[in-house]
């Protein structure tokens, strides 16, 4: 096995993204003290068959303060949060800590809150979150719980959405794994995606495969 450390903070990135909604400011690798300068819009909250992935800031501020994280946020003037991405290692007791020590980490969210989606933006966070080299020596890895999706947000069915998120990923390296983890396997639309790293070993790749369905090589 190759035991690789946490991914390093890196500097944070800035894009002006223009819409026909207005500008939109993203920054990558964003500070517990950034995001406290921050406020998040309201459309992040609890609807009546959907509830947003992350409806307060300190969800966010927690997590800028784990090793390895990288938050990208998506900002309208006065610092208003209307979108963010989630880059973040798996916790040690999760399935995916077993292919290694820094080898796996979670693309945990990208969302954007209804009134400014469709604006393009999600894939350019998608963009800055694997900005990072040093992901060419890991696998990052996603997934889609069809009971996290906003359907009636988009007006889609669970199978339009889950083609969306393949229209989304694909163009950046990543395709669908098969698994037997129990909570992907609970609805047939769940999913599990991953980028394998042009770097990773193939005994990493091996036993990536093998973690997959629960069995240690």
């Amino acid at each position: 096995m190759h035991p690789n450390p946490p991914l390093e903070r890196y500097p944070s990135e800035q894009r002006v993204v223009s819409t026909d909604k207005g500008d939109i400011l993203l920054e990558s690798f964003c500070s517990a003290q950034r995001i406290e300068a921050c406020t998040l819009d309201p459309q992040f909250g609890v609807y009546a068959r959907y509830k947003s992935l992350y409806t307060k800031k300190e969800s966010f501020v927690h997590l800028a303060e784990t090793e390895g994280a990288n938050i990208v946020l998506a900002l309208i003037p006065d610092n208003h949060i209307i979108g963010f991405g989630l880059l973040v290692h798996p916790e040690p007791e999760e399935r995916w800590s077993r292919v290694g020590p820094g080898i796996m980490i979670e693309l945990k969210a990208i969302e954007v809150c209804r009134d400014w989606r469709s604006t393009g933006i999600a894939r350019h966070m998608v963009e800055m979150l694997l900005s990072h080299p040093r992901l060419e020596e890991m696998i990052v890895y996603l997934v889609g719980y069809s009971w996290t999706w906003d359907l009636d947000g988009t007006g889609k069915s669970a199978q339009e959405y889950r083609q969306m998120l393949f229209r989304l990923f694909e163009p950046f390296g990543f395709r669908e794994f098969q698994t037997n983890e129990p909570n992907i396997c609970l609805k047939p639309e769940n999913m599990l995606m991953a980028r394998i790293g042009s770097r990773v070993p193939a005994d990493i790749q091996n036993r990536f495969k093998w973690i997959r369905f629960g069995v240690e090589p």
